[in-house]
């Protein structure tokens, strides 16, 4: 696991607007519970919360802080379905278990909503998203999936917007139209991950913080190794993702890191927030290499995009962002960004969420693929259902077939640069 404890914290947005969080100890000494989580984001958060609400004991370790990595700094779009889409999942699953899939996908969303209302957590969630298409074949591509949910996945509800119709709801003149889900949505990310693990907390989850965990030992009874202690338990879950490092290369393998970067604008005022999206729904584009915007809270613009597998940041970050942010937004040349920041989440071969069991008492999840927001909370609910002795949905997500990134440690950040920048040239065209 990627050694990042004492980390100060990301001077974004999200950090500058976070609720109050009294910070756990690290681990201390030998601790014995039933299940060990590795990793403090919204995938760890989901499963330690799912498990103590079945009565199991459970310890979290987070190597650094609550929320470190990427649930608390991504884009905060909540949005039905994967980044690989359906049909990497029917050409793996088939039919019938792809429809399984995107229905776990659909009540990954409608389990924000209900743990948000639940546990009270203040966190902004707003329903409402659009994909929007740059160029005409892009809106025959939404209107073709608007078609496909709504006869073979049984998604109805989505609305397919034309120029002038998205006009009235988004004041940018970049786009040919839209495809509007009211069920898919945005929040406060690092706010709902903080949420979160104040209802582990309460449902009995201990949390230790600043614990990066060093070496996993395996066996029946399998113990698992931080800087200053241990803990001896029945299962093991790792939510480690994109700092997952050694741990298991086995799983490091099956992953790469993809930097995303954020900007937040000074605020607007709500007449003209409201001027660039009315109705206050989360927007993505329809590119492969794609801008994702929302509102906050507080009337600014959340502008997010570029993706990087080189691990090194865009030079001039806020000002490259502001740039793209110009392109949709030509109206907020006289705005300054107040805050940008970046981050990494992972990312499989194909783009469909890796999750599934080693040795049969070590569970893992990882490669989210940037929409981990919502398929956490599906993934942490499935693992625990898989434990406490009902694994048919974990079972489902496993047939899910994932390569080895190719080109090994030296080689596959060159190949996936290359990669990348054939799809932006296919952006282009």
């Amino acid at each position: 696991m990627l050694r990042f404890a004492h980390q100060p914290a990301v001077p974004s947005y999200y950090q500058a607007s976070a609720s109050h969080w009294e910070a756990c100890p690290p681990l201390q000494g030998a601790v014995s519970v039933d299940i060990c989580v590795v990793g403090g984001g919204l995938a760890g958060l989901s499963a330690a919360l799912n498990l103590a609400e079945r009565g199991f004991s459970v310890t979290l370790l987070e190597g650094s802080a609550i929320g470190f990595g990427a649930s608390g700094r991504n884009g905060g779009q909540v949005i039905a379905g994967y980044a690989c889409g359906t049909d990497t999942l029917r050409a793996q699953l088939g039919s019938e278990l792809a429809r399984v899939m995107w229905d776990m996908s659909v009540e990954a969303v409608d389990i924000i909503d209900e743990r948000v209302r639940k546990h009270g957590i203040d966190c902004d969630w707003a329903r409402g998203f659009c994909n929007a298409a740059i160029k005409p074949r892009h809106m025959q591509e939404l209107e073709a999936w608007q078609h496909e949910a709504e006869t073979e996945y049984g998604y109805g509800g989505m609305q397919l917007w034309d120029k002038a119709t998205l006009a009235q709801q988004l004041g940018s003149e970049r786009y040919q139209g839209g495809l509007f889900d009211p069920r898919s949505g945005h929040l406060h990310p690092l706010n709902y991950t903080l949420g979160l693990a104040r209802a582990a907390i309460a449902a009995g989850v201990k949390i230790y913080e600043q614990s990066p965990v060093l070496r996993l030992e395996q066996g029946a009874q399998p113990v698992v190794h931080a800087e200053q202690g241990q803990v001896r338990c029945q299962h093991v879950v790792l939510a480690c993702n994109a700092y997952i490092g050694q741990l298991l290369p086995q799983l490091e393998r099956k992953i790469m890191p993809a930097g995303t970067y954020v900007i937040a604008t000074e605020p607007l005022g709500r007449e003209r927030a409201a001027s660039l999206i009315a109705n206050n729904m989360a927007v993505c584009d329809t590119n492969f290499v794609l801008d994702y915007y929302r509102l906050s809270a507080d009337n600014r613009l959340l502008f997010g995009g570029k993706v990087s597998y080189s691990g090194r940041e865009p030079h001039d970050l806020a000002g490259a962002m502001r740039s793209d942010m110009l392109r949709v937004f030509p109206q907020l040349a006289d705005v300054k960004v107040d805050y940008a920041w970046g981050g990494f989440c992972d990312i499989t071969v194909n783009r469909a969420p890796d999750l599934g069991r080693l040795a049969g008492n070590i569970y893992y999840m990882q490669g989210f693929s940037g929409h981990g927001v919502n398929v956490t909370g599906i993934a942490g609910k499935v693992i625990a259902e898989a434990i406490a002795g009902t694994a048919g949905r974990l079972d489902v997500f496993a047939r899910v077939q994932h390569r080895d990134f190719p080109g090994g440690k030296l080689l596959r950040t060159p190949a996936l640069v290359l990669g990348m920048a054939y799809y932006r040239m296919k952006d282009a065209l």
